[in-house]
C-alpha cells in the first residue's frame, strides 16, 4: 500500500499553511504503518527465581561465589558480594556474575543487587561446597517379580527440574527405571516407571507410579516439568493409564487392569494425558490422551513397536504462555497435539495428524528427538520435528522428505546470518536424495549445506568448541569430519572424551570461556583444535571414589546438563552405580564472560523441558553462545508471579 492511500484512507486533515511531510503528520503516518504491517511479539512468561548464590570451594585457600543475573535487570545491574555481614567488592561488580574470595575456612556468603543506585535486600545467605559437588540422597523404590518370574531393580535415570513449590529455588523430578524396562522393538515385561519429586538435599516431595499399564523404555514415557498457568509453581505432565497412582495414593480409573499382553506390550485399554501438582504430586487434570491407538498396524507394524513412540515438548504457541504438546509416532503416521492448562482446565489447541488431507508430506518426518523455537521472528514458537516443522498454529510449515533420523538441534548457530539453524542426522541417508546430515534454515526448511552418506547416521552434534572459526561445529557418525557453519571440513579428527572413539552425545558450558565442553558418559573434555586432541577436565566416573554412572546405554548421557545454580554455566548431575545419590557437579573456573541466566532464556528453558524426551539431546540458547559473540539481547519475557505466603496469625 503506498503512502499516499494510507492518508486517504485514514482521512488525514491537510493544511495548506504547513509542509506536507511534517514532523508530526510522518510521525503518525509510521506509527500507523508499524502497528499494521510490524509483527508485535508479546513477552513470554519465565520463573521467578532467586538469586541461587552458589560458593564452591576451589582449593584450599580460594571459594567461587556466583549467582543468577536475572534478564529483566542484566542491562543496568550491579552487586555486591558479601562473606557474613562484611562486604569483599570494593566497587560494585558490574562484569559477570562471580568472585573469587581468597580464604580457607567455611563461611556463608550473600549477594545483593543494585538497581539505579539503590542495593536491594540481600539474598539468602548460603554456606560453602567443601568441593565442586554436592551430593543428594536418594532411595531406590522396592523392585519386584514380573509376570515372567523375572526379578527387577530400580535405577535413577533422567531427571528435570522446575520450581516445584513456588519458593524460587529448583527442585528436581527423577524418572526411576526399573531394570528389566525395554526397547520398543523388544519383547518383555517391565516393572513400573515411577516419578519423584526431590529438593536438593534430598527431601521427596511425592512419589508418582504411573502403573502397569504404561510399559517402561526410553520412548514410553516422556515427562514435562513446567509452570504452565503461570501461578509461580510448576507442574509435571506426561501419560497415564489405569492404575496410574499419584502423590497422594490417588488411583486413576480401575486399579485392578492389567492391559499387558503376553509378549509384555500394552495395546489396548484406555490412554490419558495427566497433570500433576508439583508440590503435591496430585492430579489436577486428566484427560484421553490424543491420539488413540486405533489400528495397531496403521503405526508401521502390527506387533506394537511404532505405535508407542512418544515425543513431547513446551511451546509458547500463542508467544506468552507455554503450552505442552505431546506426540505419537514419526516412522509413518505421526500426531501431535498441543494443550494448554489455565484456570485449572486442561483443554486442547490443536492436534496435527500427517493422516489428514494436505499433511502427507509430513508422513514418516519424525526423530527420536524434538526441538522447540521461534524460527520465523513472531514471538511464537514452532516445533521442529525431525526432517518436517509443525508452525504455531498447529499446520505444517515445512517438509524436507529427508525421513526419520535420531539427532537433531536447534540454536543460533551462525551469528552471521539471521535468525536460527537447525542440524539434523538421517537414518535413511540414500546417496541421493537423502543425506546422511544437514544444516538447514528452520524458518523455510532450506538446506544450507549437506553431506552425502549412504546408510544409518544416528548420531551428530553440534556447538562451538573452536576459536578459529565464526558459529558452532558439526559432526556426525558418517566420518566426514568436523565442519565449521558454513560446512567445510576444518577436521578430519574427532573430538573425543578418551574413553571411547569419537564423542557425539553431550555438551556444556563448563569452564569459564565461551567455547563448549564435551561431556560423554563420565567425563567432561576441552577441544584443543590446534593439536586435534582433547584435555579431560573431569572424570566423574572415580571423582573421590563415587563410582558414578551414565544413562540410557550408549547413549551415556547424564540425569541431566542444565543451568541450575550459580551464573550462567551449566551444573551437570550423574547418579552413583548403587543408586543411593545423585551428585551435582558446579564449574569451579571463573568466568569474565557477564550472561544472564541460561533459564530466561526462552529457547533454552524450553530445551531443558525436553532434555529427557527420547534420545536426549544438549541444550541450546536462542542467541549465539560462543566464541566471538555480542552482548546478548534480553529476551521479551515477564516473570511468573509467586503465590503468595499466608500470613501468620497473631
Amino acid at each position: 500500500m503506498k503512502q499516499e492511500s494510507l492518508i486517504i484512507e485514514l482521512q488525514i486533515p491537510f493544511s495548506p499553511k504547513k509542509d506536507y511531510f511534517s514532523f508530526w503528520r510522518m510521525t503518525f503516518l509510521y506509527l500507523v504503518f508499524t502497528l499494521i504491517f510490524m509483527p508485535v511479539t508479546a513477552q513470554k512468561q519465565m520463573e521467578d527465581l532467586d538469586r541461587s548464590v552458589l560458593a564452591v570451594r576451589k582449593n584450599s585457600n580460594e571459594v567461587l561465589v556466583s549467582w543468577r543475573i536475572f534478564a529483566s535487570e542484566f542491562e543496568n545491574a550491579s552487586y555486591n558480594v558479601y562473606r557474613g555481614t562484611s562486604l569483599l567488592n570494593t566497587t560494585p561488580i558490574t562484569g559477570a556474575s562471580n568472585y573469587t574470595d581468597t580464604i580457607s575456612s567455611n563461611e556463608t556468603y550473600s549477594v545483593s543487587v543494585i538497581i539505579n543506585g539503590t542495593e536491594q535486600k540481600m539474598s539468602k545467605p548460603k554456606d560453602v561446597w567443601n568441593t565442586i559437588y554436592k551430593t543428594i540422597p536418594i532411595s531406590a523404590p522396592e523392585g519386584g517379580t514380573s509376570p515372567d518370574g523375572r526379578d527387577y531393580i530400580y535405577e535413577a535415570n533422567d531427571a528435570s527440574v522446575g520450581d516445584l513449590d513456588g519458593d524460587g529455588e529448583y527442585e528436581l523430578v527423577l524418572k526411576w527405571m526399573p531394570s528389566n524396562s525395554h526397547d520398543n522393538s523388544h519383547r518383555g515385561y517391565t516393572g513400573n516407571t515411577i516419578l519423584q519429586g526431590l529438593k536438593l538435599d534430598g527431601t521427596v516431595l511425592w512419589t508418582i507410579d504411573l502403573g502397569k499399564n504404561i510399559r517402561s523404555g526410553a520412548h514410553y514415557t516422556q515427562f514435562l516439568v513446567y509452570d504452565f498457568d503461570g501461578d509461580g509453581k510448576a507442574e509435571i505432565a506426561c501419560k497415564t493409564a489405569d492404575g496410574t497412582v499419584d502423590g497422594v495414593g490417588t488411583v486413576l480409573g480401575d486399579a485392578s487392569a492389567d492391559f499387558r499382553t503376553p509378549n509384555g506390550y500394552i495395546l489396548s485399554g484406555p490412554e490419558y494425558l495427566s497433570l500433576f501438582s508439583g508440590e503435591t504430586g496430585t492430579f489436577i487434570a486428566t484427560q484421553d490422551y490424543i491420539p488413540v491407538r486405533g489400528d495397531i498396524s496403521d503405526w508401521g507394524d502390527s506387533y506394537g513397536n511404532r505405535v508407542d513412540r512418544f515425543l513431547a515438548c513446551v511451546a509458547y504457541l500463542d508467544g506468552k504462555r507455554p503450552s505442552l504438546v505431546f506426540a505419537r509416532g514419526y516412522y509413518t503416521r505421526t500426531v501431535l497435539a498441543a494443550y494448554d492448562y489455565r484456570d485449572g482446565k486442561l483443554t486442547n489447541r490443536w492436534a496435527f495428524d500427517t493422516n489428514k488431507k494436505g499433511n502427507e508430506a509430513y508422513f514418516g518426518q519424525g526423530n527420536h528427538s524434538i526441538t522447540v523455537g521461534d524460527v520465523d521472528g513472531d514471538g511464537k514458537d514452532e516445533i521442529q520435528y525431525g526432517s518436517c516443522a509443525i508452525d504455531d498454529d498447529g499446520t505444517g510449515l515445512y517438509s524436507t522428505g529427508f525421513g526419520h533420523g535420531d539427532a537433531s538441534h536447534l540454536g543460533d548457530f551462525d551469528p552471521t546470518r539471521e535468525g536460527l539453524e537447525y542440524f539434523m542426522t538421517h537414518e535413511v541417508a540414500n546417496g541421493k536424495n537423502i543425506p546422511a546430515i544437514d544444516y538447514r534454515d528452520p524458518k523455510t526448511g532450506e538446506v544450507l549445506w549437506s553431506v552425502a552418506g549412504k546408510g544409518d547416521f544416528g548420531r551428530g552434534v553440534t556447538a562451538d568448541i573452536d576459536p578459529n572459526h565464526i558459529g558452532t561445529e558439526s559432526w556426525a557418525s558418517n566420518g566426514s569430519g568436523v565442519h565449521n557453519a558454513k560446512g567445510e571440513v576444518i577436521s578430519t579428527t574427532y573430538p573425543s572424551t578418551g574413553r571411547r572413539g569419537a564423542s557425539f552425545n553431550m555438551f556444556a558450558w563448563w569452564d569459564g570461556d565461551l567455547l563448549r565442553e564435551i561431556v560423554d558418559k563420565t567425563v567432561i573434555a576441552k577441544w584443543h583444535p590446534d593439536t586435534k586432541s582433547s584435555e579431560i577436565l573431569l572424570t566423574a566416573y572415580n571423582y573421590d571414589n563415587m563410582s558414578l554412572k551414565s544413562n540410557n546405554g550408549t547413549k551415556s548421557n547424564p540425569c541431566l546438563i542444565a543451568d541450575i545454580l550459580g551464573d550462567w554455566r551449566e551444573e551437570i548431575i550423574w547418579r552413583n552405580s548403587n543408586n543411593t545419590e545423585l551428585v551435582i557437579f558446579s564449574t569451579p573456573y571463573s568466568t569474565t564472560e557477564r550472561i544472564f541466566t541460561l533459564m530466561h532464556d526462552p529457547l533454552y528453558r524450553t530445551s531443558i523441558a525436553w532434555q529427557n524426551v527420547g534420545y536426549n539431546q544438549p541444550a541450546h540458547t536462542g542467541f549465539y553462545l560462543g566464541h566471538g559473540m555480542t552482548t546478548p539481547k534480553t529476551p521479551n519475557i515477564y516473570l511468573a508471579k509467586k503465590p503468595m505466603k499466608p500470613q501468620s496469625k497473631k
